[in-house]
């Protein structure tokens, strides 16, 4: 038997990829010849042909509509929504077979998706998403924004910019023939490839949790941007528009930086804890590369690119070198960053404001601008702030190395409610820069107890999906296996379809399982040399110490976490078989 298997869910989230591999392997095991067609972002379209719709004895269809109606017409075709098709794919499967009717497309849907978006008033749109990791916020935003999209008739192309590089890029032809641009960016984007173009700036997160009003927001308020610069900015909040993004740019940079040399370090205490101090030792060989010289450039690189971010290309010099200075004076972290605002600042003040000569403007970009934003950070650092700012860091770092446990569970609860308080936005991130920047100065507790304080929104999900089985849909119950792997990895964005549907029980459950995870990985004076990889990080030994303490904290949060909201959640609507 020749069957089309059709799956589509209007939010995504991978739901419609499942429900497709669940279908197709329960056809096979029927022994029935299948051909899937998924309307997500997961996998790229493979439309059924004309010849194997012509051939195909039954058309399935898990969606809330039928894509393209009028290829199936005098088919026989049987549709139900897509939660119907989960929980037992062979009986929905079964019911189709014995319930399908000759299909007739509707007179008022005759018309294709892409004749749709071309003659019903629909737009072409293309995005770009990108996030300060660069791993979950980066790709459920575009996967949101695509849905979104072809749910209101655009035909829309989303590229991420995520931690491996740009992924599905954007082509020059896509870009001229758009009707606007959305930047769904929480970090700096180069803009130039869209000068001429309107174009909506917003965040990952608006983006992911409402994309149907962020398009909408976009076709109605979208400028057309000066290329040189950034703008437009009518359509930007403070925090998108100001220091906060330049301070998430700078993170994101930093952060492989601060990952290698880490995990560097925790390979040479394989050696031994005191092995890198003999010469010419494989462990002393790991402890330069990543002490010596991976944390060496961390406050660098986090300098150089918050000013990039404020000036572009002209600020990376002298943030660098304000960067260098405050890690040779001892500033740390904090001052890094204020020599990076600081040089990004005083290199986009010459740009905009000191004028010469047509004949010697071409030197300010590799001459002026290098020179007057490096000298006035320079000696900025070191005569006015970086003494008083190395003073306050060492007394920072001697009161977190010498607090007793009353403090140091107070600190724990703290940061663990941070990260878990609105799952990668503002707070989150907050906390996140503090116990990396913590990294330079060797302080290694703050950092352990929000990388484990993260994973507890995530993993108390998938915990609470499988405990309270009933309460939760289908489709909820796959997404909280989906949430207990991002868990596991320290992203803590898999708990966010749960937030964004029932807010005032998921924040709290989860700040309580954070605040006591983190309290316990302050108490258990839990250390962790790399700031992300989650659970997959003990397979570096001594990168977490001590690691059964460690864990126990992660599974006491998790438990609390996801048995509490397994308790206070309502019971999910039953969803109707469709007969």
């Amino acid at each position: 038997m020749n069957i089309i298997l059709i799956t589509a869910c209007p939010s995504g989230m991978a739901t419609t990829f499942l429900a497709a591999k669940r279908l197709e392997q329960a056809a096979q095991r029927q022994g029935w010849s299948a051909h899937v067609e998924m309307h997500g972002e997961v996998a790229p379209l493979q439309a059924a042909t004309a010849e194997q719709i012509a051939n195909a004895d039954l058309i399935v269809v898990a969606a809330d509509h039928v894509p393209a109606p009028e290829r199936f017409e005098g088919k026989r075709l049987f549709q139900a929504p897509i939660a119907s098709a989960l929980p037992d794919p062979s009986a929905f499967l079964a019911q189709a077979k014995r319930e399908a009717p000759i299909y007739s497309a509707p007179a008022a849907s005759t018309t294709s998706a892409s004749t749709a978006a071309n003659s019903a008033g629909g737009k072409k749109i293309v995005a770009v998403t990108a996030c300060p990791t660069g791993v979950a916020h980066t790709f459920m935003a575009a996967e949101a924004l695509a849905e979104a999209g072809k749910a209101m008739g655009h035909a829309i192309r989303v590229e991420t910019q995520g931690s491996v590089g740009a992924q599905d890029k954007l082509t020059e032809e896509e870009i001229a023939d758009a009707d606007i641009v959305v930047l769904a960016c929480d970090i700096d984007v180069d803009p130039s490839r869209f000068a001429g173009k309107r174009i909506y700036r917003t965040s990952t997160g608006n983006a992911l949790k409402k994309p149907r009003p962020t398009l909408e927001a976009a076709l109605s308020e979208a400028a057309i941007e000066n290329g040189s610069s950034n703008v437009g900015t009518a359509n930007k909040s403070v925090k998108e528009k100001g220091v906060y993004k330049h301070l998430l740019t700078g993170v994101s940079f930093m952060l492989p930086m601060v990952v290698a040399g880490g995990l560097l370090i925790a390979l040479s205490f394989v050696f031994g804890i005191e092995a890198f101090e003999q010469e010419g030792t494989l462990a002393a060989a790991l402890m330069q590369i990543g002490g010596g010289t991976a944390f060496a450039l961390m406050i660098p690189v986090l300098a150089g690119y918050i000013a990039y971010s404020i000036a572009d290309r002209p600020g990376i010099a002298p943030g660098m070198i304000g960067g260098m200075l405050a890690a040779n004076i001892g500033s740390g972290f904090i001052g890094g960053i204020l020599a990076g605002f600081l040089a990004g600042y005083v290199a986009l003040a010459v740009t905009r404001y000191v004028k010469l000569p047509s004949s010697v403007e071409s030197l300010k970009p590799i001459l002026i601008i290098p020179l007057v934003a490096s000298l006035v950070t320079g000696l900025t650092m070191i005569y006015v702030i970086g003494e008083p700012v190395a003073a306050l860091l060492n007394a920072l770092t001697s009161f977190l190395e010498s607090m007793g446990s009353t403090n140091a569970v107070l600190l724990g609860i703290l940061l663990g409610a941070m990260m878990c308080f609105d799952l990668g936005g503002p707070v989150n991130k907050a906390a996140y820069t503090f116990g990396v920047g913590l990294l330079a100065s060797e302080t290694y507790g703050p950092m352990a107890a929000i990388m484990a304080a993260g994973m507890v929104p995530a993993i108390g999900m998938g915990i609470a999906s499988f405990v309270a089985r009933n309460k939760f849909s289908a489709p909820e119950r796959e997404a909280g296996k989906a949430s207990f792997v991002l868990g596991l990895c320290f992203i803590s964005e898999g708990a966010i379809p749960f937030a964004a549907k029932d807010p005032l029980r998921v924040i709290p459950a989860c700040m309580v399982g954070g605040a006591l995870t983190g309290a316990l990985s302050m108490l258990v004076g839990a250390q962790l040399m790399a700031p992300h990889g989650g659970i997959f990080v003990l397979l570096i030994p001594n990168a977490i110490t001590p690691v059964l303490l460690y864990l126990g904290a992660i599974v006491a949060g998790s438990l609390v976490t996801g048995l509490s909201y397994a308790f206070i959640k309502r019971d999910a609507a039953q969803v109707a078989l469709a007969t």
